[in-house]
Parts: C-alpha cells; sequence; structure tokens
C-alpha cells in the first residue's frame, strides 16, 4: 500500500534512501534521518511484522541513581560469555539515555512515579534495576504505537507497506538499491528501488525454528539477502532461547516475559520441585541459556516445566501484565491460582550482518540495524532488554553517519523493470518451511551436537537444490550460515551449546566471520567428509 500523501509531492516515485523494514530499528532510523526524504518498504503494515512489537520487557538504560555506565557494561559482558565487543558496548550503554529521552519526545508514555520519575525494573543478569518498561509487559507495543504514530506525520518519510524485498542490488563495490515485490509478495511483478544508501532493518530468524516467540516475518531473508550479496556474516552460531515461552501449542508461541521471574516467579516441574535451585545459584534469575536447557531439561524428562507466578504475583497479575495475563486466559489458564506451562523457544539472534560502530556493512552503500546485525555488543548471549536499546543507538548512529556521508540528496527514479517470476508463493504456507523449522528446531536448537548438524547441513543442501524461489534461498542461506557456524564452534558458550563439547575452550573465546562462499566450501567439504 503506497502512502504518498507522506511525502511532499516533489518527492513521489524517487528515492534517495531505502530502509528495508519496518520495525524499531527502521522507524527510528527514518526518524532520526528527517527531513531527509526516505522510503521505507514493508512486508506487513509497519509495527505488525515486527518482533519489537512483541517485546514485553523494555529498554535497560542505566538511568537510575545507583547506577552507573561501568556497571551496565559489567552485566552486558558477564552474560556475552567472554566475546562482547567491550567498545562498542560502552558506547551504546553511554547513548543509552539520551536514546530514552528521544522515546519520551515521540511519545513513548513509559511508567512513571507520582514524582513523574521513570519507573525502574530489574531482569535477569541485571545487578541493578535499569529497565524503562510501559505497563509491566507492554513496552514494545507502546514504543512501535508511539514511533507509527510519529512517522505517519513525518511529510519526509513514505511508507510502503506490503512489498516483501527479495534482492539487494550490488553493483561493483556498491548496493545500489533493492528489488522488492509487490502485494505482501504475492505479485508476479517486481519492483526495482534504485538508492544511494540502503538500511537493512528486516528483523531477526526465529521463524526458521518451530518453537518461537517471533512473528513469521523474522524468517532470516534479510539476513540471508545481505549474505548472498556478499556481505560478512558475524557469531551466526549464537541464538538465544527464551526459557518461558507458554507452551499452549501456538505458533509464534506467546512469551512470560523475564519480569515476571525478575519479580519472583518460580519455575516448577509438575511435581512441584524448583528444578533451577539444583542448577545455578541464581536460579531463576540465572543467564538465559542455562535456564532455557534446564526448562527443556524438564520437558524432555517428561516432567513439564510450569512458571509459578501466584505467590509472587498473584492478585495483581491482570494490571501488572496484562499481555501475559490475555494469552493465559485465552488458553483457558488462570495465572493467578495456576502455575503457566513453559517451554523454551527461539527468541533473538545475536549473530547477523556484521556492521561497524556507524551501522555500515562490509559493502559500500549498505547499512543495518537492530536484529538483522552483529554490532557485538550482545556476544554469545544477549543480555535481557539490551535488544530494543541496541535498535535505537544504531539507528540513530547510522541516520548521523548517512547525513554526514550523503550530505545532499540524490534522487532516483524507481518502477517496476525488476522482471518477472511465476512463482509467488508466500513463504509462510511452504511446506519445505515447515520441513526446514523442523529440522532448526531438531538439530540446530537448545542443544546440538555435531552429528545433529552435520545432518541440518546436508537436508539444507537437499531442499536448495529443489528450491527455485527467490525468498525461500534466503531463508536457506540463513539455516545454512547457522548451522555451519554451530558446527566449526567446537565448544559451548552462551547461546551456543554443544553435547559433545560442553565447555568452554580458550581458543574459542572470540567472534566469528563467515561469507556465503565460505559457508558453502565448508558445507561441501565437511559433508563430503563425512560421507566418504
Amino acid at each position: 500500500m503506497l502512502r504518498d500523501h507522506f511525502r511532499p509531492q516533489s518527492f513521489n516515485g524517487i528515492d534517495d534512501i531505502v530502509i528495508v523494514g519496518g520495525g524499531l530499528a527502521g522507524l527510528f532510523c527514518a526518524l532520526k534521518l528527517s527531513p531527509r526524504p526516505v522510503t521505507i518498504l514493508a512486508a506487513a503494515p509497519i509495527g505488525h511484522g515486527a518482533s519489537s512489537a512483541w517485546a514485553q520487557g523494555g529498554i535497560a538504560a542505566a538511568m537510575s541513581p545507583g547506577d552507573t555506565f561501568e556497571k551496565h557494561v559489567a552485566d552486558t559482558l558477564t552474560a556475552g560469555a567472554g566475546i562482547v565487543d567491550e567498545k562498542m558496548t560502552r558506547m551504546m550503554v553511554a547513548e543509552g539515555p539520551a536514546r530514552i529521552h528521544d522515546l519520551l519526545e515521540y511519545g513513548v508514555p513509559f511508567d512513571r512515579d507520582l514524582e513523574g520519575k521513570l519507573i525502574l525494573s530489574r531482569e535477569a543478569a541485571h545487578s541493578e534495576r535499569r529497565i524503562v518498561r510501559v505497563k509491566g509487559d507492554m513496552a514494545g507495543k507502546a514504543i512501535m504505537e508511539a514511533l507509527i504514530t510519529a512517522v505517519r506525520n513525518t511529510p519526509s518519510i513514505r511508507v510502503i507497506e506490503g512489498y516483501v524485498v527479495e534482492e539487494l542490488v550490488r553493483e561493483g563495490r556498491f548496493i545500489s538499491g533493492v528489488i522488492a515485490r509487490p502485494d505482501a509478495g504475492q505479485s508476479k511483478k517486481r519492483v526495482s528501488f534504485p538508492a544511494r544508501a540502503v538500511v537493512l532493518c528486516s528483523g531477526g530468524i526465529g521463524h526458521l525454528y518451530a518453537v518461537t516467540t517471533n512473528p513469521w516475518e523474522a524468517c532470516g531473508q534479510g539476513l540471508g539477502m545481505a549474505a548472498r550479496a556478499g556481505a560478512i556474516i558475524a557469531d551466526p552460531e549464537f541464538v538465544q532461547f527464551h526459557p518461558t515461552a507458554i507452551n499452549i501449542g501456538k505458533d509464534p508461541a506467546p512469551l512470560a516475559t523475564e519480569a515476571l521471574r525478575g519479580d519472583g516467579a518460580q519455575l516448577i516441574n509438575a511435581a512441584g520441585h524448583r528444578f533451577m535451585l539444583d542448577i545455578h545459584p541464581d536460579g531463576e534469575l540465572a543467564p538465559r541459556d542455562i535456564v532455557s536447557r534446564g526448562v527443556f531439561a524438564e520437558v524432555q524428562a517428561g516432567r513439564g516445566a510450569f512458571l509459578d507466578c501466584t505467590k509472587a504475583v498473584g492478585k495483581h497479575f491482570p494490571e501488572m501484565f496484562p499481555t501475559v495475563y490475555a494469552s493465559c486466559i485465552g488458553a483457558g489458564i488462570d495465572p493467578v491460582t495456576q502455575p503457566i506451562p513453559v517451554v523454551p523457544a527461539v527468541h533473538y539472534h545475536m549473530g547477523g550482518v556484521l556492521t561497524d560502530a556507524e551501522g555500515r556493512t562490509s559493502i559500500d552503500g549498505l547499512w543495518a540495524a537492530g536484529e538483522v546485525t552483529s554490532t557485538g555488543v550482545h556476544g554469545a548471549n544477549r543480555l535481557a532488554s539490551n535488544s530494543l536499546l541496541e535498535a535505537v543507538v544504531f539507528a540513530a548512529r547510522i541516520a548521523e553517519n548517512i547525513k554526514g556521508t550523503l550530505p545532499t540528496p540524490q534522487l532516483t527514479q524507481w518502477g517496476d523493470n525488476a522482471g518477472e517470476n511465476d512463482d509467488p508463493v508466500t513463504v509462510e504456507d511452504s511446506p519445505q518451511l515447515t520441513v526446514l523449522r523442523g529440522l532448526m528446531s531438531e538439530c540446530v536448537g537448545v542443544i546440538r551436537t555435531r552429528e545433529s548438524l552435520l545432518r541440518a547441513i546436508r537436508e539444507i543442501s537437499a531442499l536448495e537444490r529443489d528450491n527455485a524461489r527467490m525468498r525461500f534461498t534466503n531463508i536457506l542461506t540463513t539455516a545454512k550460515l547457522i548451522a555451519v557456524g554451530a558446527l566449526r564452534r567446537t565448544e559451548s558458550r552462551g547461546g551456543h551449546y554443544r553435547a559433545d563439547c560442553p565447555s568452554e575452550q580458550p581458543e574459542w573465546r572470540r567472534r566469528t566471520y563467515l561469507t556465503l562462499s565460505e559457508a558453502n566450501r565448508l558445507a561441501a567439504e565437511l559433508t563430503e567428509t563425512e560421507t566418504a
């Protein structure tokens, strides 16, 4: 749906900067670029296909009297299991409070006390209360609603909804535009959008897995596009599983926010045993990867896993956590009096397109922000609520960098000259995607082994041979990068756990970098060696 009335008439039909994705990073970057003309291409109505809108916890920022940037950095380094880029993290943390104030100016109704001060809460692995929230568990929704309103009211921003970007156009060293398919990806025609700058804000990879908290749009297409264009991918093996997705058979799985455990909710099995205390001294507030494996083990053993909020939250549940409460009630569970059944679900990807401090990728003309990237601030295991912080900090830095790099708008005509394709089948209806999601959950999931990863790579390669669709090619590319990255890292660290290599190894205390050509070569070598 083309909304030309949001851009001055003189700019209709032409592009200088194209942002791919209508989530938090994309919208914030567009607002920061104002009044420079910018086009946002979104597969769904902005906000609706974005994981940002579903974020329940909030944004982490060191803003309380007892907190400091140093403490926030230290917590991030600890959670990241030894491979966090400290310089990038210090920059992100230092700029956090300013970005919170930006969001307040855009109308985000963060929770305040009677004196008007921001109410800050604590989440797992944070040493201080530093999570800025909205009505307990509605931060993502409220932030996105405020930014959508701001974007709709900004004349320099054109929003084109229902356009699925399928390719980045590369000319020599430069990305020179994108190719997208209209009508929510159903059109037989594709449209090219030439641009001097492309900002990739396409989201994560959760829907590559059978159980995820992410919307279907988060299936790794952006990462795959960037890899196919030649971009360097960093740390693809690090996938974070949220330990407490609500286990009621929904896809995507609704989330029981981390804040519940921060407020004292306990994890128990069917026998009522509080099993996390057997695993880690911090119990339910242990790092997410440890809690995820604890929950996974109980479910696999047939004992089940449940989040008991009856004492910690009790009768206050409806007003304190309305989103979680609604999900539970809809499934016939009253969390005021009953424990909530939970299961680990893919929640966040720490890996992604490698960027520098200004959001620049390894290809000129391509910037990236949000979950599609790997900036280094999350390391092997993201600290809770640092993801929204990362999105706004780097989106703002990208806007400043583009303004400095491309000081004068140079507008380019776009049109439906990108050729046709007679197979515009939607990805979410694809039986091949169902097969892939099951394969990734089984072989590249909470617990991995060499054998499971080799099987995943072989079956992904088979799916590639039988595939003729561009969007599914992007998805398969991302799946292959994750599996190859996981097979290469012969240790366990953060969100990456190898049952056959259960300990951290000093030689792997580093980030990893991978291109698609390297992944293809490694996949061929590894599978040939195994079958020889």
